[in-house]
């Protein structure tokens, strides 16, 4: 039987990119995963749960949609994300709003209603799929630097609170990864530099990874996977960063 027999886990922007892949991983690992998204896939892995989590009442509600349909809930995987690329001084307020929300007010809340259950599961693991750039900044991303920053220390924070209550929290920072959230951005990025959008990958997406590669999703999964198991006990408070070099230079 699997180690991961019997536990729950809920696992938000689960439809596609990263978090189908940690949805997909961790299912296969024997866990119940509510997979929740804002257009959910009816295929995808897990049970879909449809919810908008820049509503803060949503994630109340999938915290809870969790409990009643798996009775337990040991695993949050906080990775719904969005993005938006602009100059500070054109730099939409609305956007700004919207993604703190969704990168940074949501984990605190998932975190805050789910609490209770990680502390009941003895094991609990509260994991945020933060981003290279909650360690370093670039240029024309200021909401979601600003945000993926924000939840690596409410990681530390969760991890100090959580210690008494066998609760790890960690923020994991990979760097670009094969994902839509990356491939949407190429055309901004590229009138945000002053590029053609077939020279942005190599010289602004790829420039600052030493290994000149994309992440795969489902190498993200596999370090999700690791840290919700029984393995992962002993990280917890910390950035653990898979960037392909970025941060070595």
């Amino acid at each position: 039987m699997s180690a991961q027999q019997d536990k729950a886990a809920l696992v938000t922007g689960a439809a596609s990119g990263i978090g189908r892949a940690v949805a997909e991983r961790l299912q296969a690992d024997g866990m119940d995963v509510l997979a929740v998204d804002l257009k959910p896939d009816p295929d995808g892995p897990g049970t879909p749960f449809e919810t908008d989590l820049t509503d803060a009442r949503a994630n109340e509600a999938a915290v809870d949609e969790a409990m009643n349909r798996f009775g337990r809930l040991d695993v949050i995987i906080a990775n719904a994300g969005i993005q938006h690329v602009s100059p500070i001084e054109e730099f939409p307020v609305e956007k700004w709003n919207t993604i703190v929300a969704l990168l940074l007010t949501s984990p605190f809340l998932l975190a805050r209603y789910s609490w209770p259950a990680l502390k009941s599961s003895g094991a609990g693991r509260f994991i945020a799929i933060a981003s290279v750039h909650g360690l370093v900044a670039s240029p024309f991303k200021a909401a979601y630097i600003s945000a993926k920053h924000g939840v690596v220390g409410l990681c530390k924070t969760l991890a100090l609170e959580g210690a008494a209550h066998g609760i790890t929290a960690n923020a994991i920072c990979p760097a670009y990864v094969r994902t839509p959230l990356v491939e949407k951005q190429i055309g901004d990025q590229a009138r945000a530099h002053g590029l053609p959008e077939d020279e942005v990958l190599e010289k602004v997406i790829l420039e600052p990874h030493a290994v000149k590669e994309l992440i795969e999703p489902s190498e993200v999964a596999g370090v999700v996977a690791f840290l919700a198991g029984p393995d992962g006990k002993m990280f917890t408070g910390a950035p653990v960063t898979l960037d392909q070099g970025w941060t070595a230079r």
